[in-house]
């Protein structure tokens, strides 16, 4: 695994690269910024939206979080991270399309299932479990079925995640709205680690397909 040192090798070799080759497009990308398509994904570092979707600098706008969820729309007050980047995407980039992509082998949906962290001091995972408590709801019936253990109870709460986050977003009036009106579309995504698949969700059948 790579030291911030390795990096900061990595960065010279961007600029006398990358940064060399897309000349042009980093002087566009001056100007301002402007992608069709925001992305929510989880913070682990195996899953890069860049990566995965093969995009250049300023195709995507990416918000990144431990299981890649999407709180519900609140006026309590309080740091909304992922209502603030949602806010500015929809009604300021003017996004044409929201993904929510989860994935497999997700600490936090693992965590959401076996409530490990539950009762924890914040700093001590106290912050961890608060935010995946937004998956409780979707957690019993999962757990009575299958267990709170294994790869299937695990995948199954990871692709659940994915349709709280979903429902979590239309309660946003601002998506709500856009998506009425054929202005915004609305995605479930899930990458699976271990054989590197893209599936999509199929909200009639409510079923993840591979991507074509």
């Amino acid at each position: 695994m790579k030291t911030f040192a390795d990096m900061i090798e990595g960065y010279g070799r961007f600029r006398e690269g990358d940064w060399q080759r897309q000349h042009d497009r980093w002087e566009q990308l001056r100007g301002g910024q402007s992608p069709q398509v925001m992305v929510i994904a989880c913070s682990d570092s195996r899953v890069d939206p860049a990566q995965i979707f093969d995009v250049d600098p300023g195709e995507i706008f990416v918000v990144r979080n431990v299981a890649a969820l999407v709180p519900p729309f609140e006026t309590t007050p309080g740091r909304h991270g992922v209502s603030a980047a949602l806010e500015f995407a929809v009604q300021f980039l003017k996004v044409r399309e929201v993904v929510v992509m989860g994935h497999g082998m997700c600490g936090g949906c693992k965590a959401a299932l076996t409530q490990d962290l539950h009762g924890n001091e914040l700093g001590e995972g106290g912050f961890v479990a608060h935010w995946i408590d937004m998956l409780d709801a979707v957690r019993g019936p999962i757990a009575a079925a299958q267990g709170t253990s294994g790869r299937g109870a695990e995948r199954a709460m990871e692709l659940a995640a994915v349709k709280v986050s979903l429902e979590n977003l239309r309660t946003f009036p601002c998506v709500r709205e856009k998506e009425a009106d054929g202005s915004l579309a609305v995605r479930g995504a899930y990458f699976a680690i271990s054989d590197g698949i893209l599936h999509l969700l199929d909200e009639t059948s409510g079923e993840f397909l591979p991507a074509s």
